[in-house]
């Protein structure tokens, strides 16, 4: 297995964020799954879901990962919400969910200085119900799918990184 940290979560969890700052912690690069997917295809996601739908997506996905596994070590990747399903996620690294309750991952983006963006950027969330469902959905399967688990709820970043490294330190 490579030594990179593939973090996983619910859209609007953190996970960018979390990325960077733990980058900035212990010198790894950071990867973004939905930026190699804008990049390689030159358009934005929401376009490609609007023009090609979801299965073309996940086919994308699944490339990156692909990808991912093959070319990139050493690196702290952070993953869109669905990016959990590829195959073979363990071949591209470590996994590490970010995980909060759906509430707390809604306070968490009513509280960035940019919450209008935060939640423009993720359609779902205008139909909250529908967001709400698919978090309980997601929830268990991320939990499944995870080496590491680590609680960001009420958390700041400081402490997050400290558990993340605490854990893979003991790991």
């Amino acid at each position: 297995m490579s030594k990179n940290l593939v973090l996983i979560g619910f859209m609007g969890v953190g996970k960018g964020t979390v990325a960077r700052a733990l980058s900035k912690r212990n010198g790894m690069f950071t990867l973004d799954s939905d930026d190699l997917i804008v990049s390689m295809e030159n358009r934005k996601i929401k376009t490609i879901f609007e023009k090609e739908g979801e299965d073309y997506f996940r086919a994308v996905e699944r490339k990156t990962a692909k990808w991912l596994s093959q070319n990139v070590t050493n690196s702290i990747i952070s993953t869109g919400g669905g990016f959990f399903k590829v195959d073979k996620l363990n071949d591209i690294g470590k996994i590490i969910y970010l995980k909060s309750s759906f509430e707390g991952i809604i306070e968490r983006l009513k509280a960035q200085p940019n919450a209008a963006q935060k939640f423009a950027k993720r359609p779902l969330f205008k139909d909250i119900d529908k967001a709400e469902a698919l978090f309980n959905e997601r929830a268990i399967q991320y939990e499944k799918k995870a080496d590491i688990v680590i609680s960001v709820e009420k958390q700041d970043i400081d402490k997050i990184i400290d558990n993340i490294l605490e854990e893979i330190k003991n790991d």
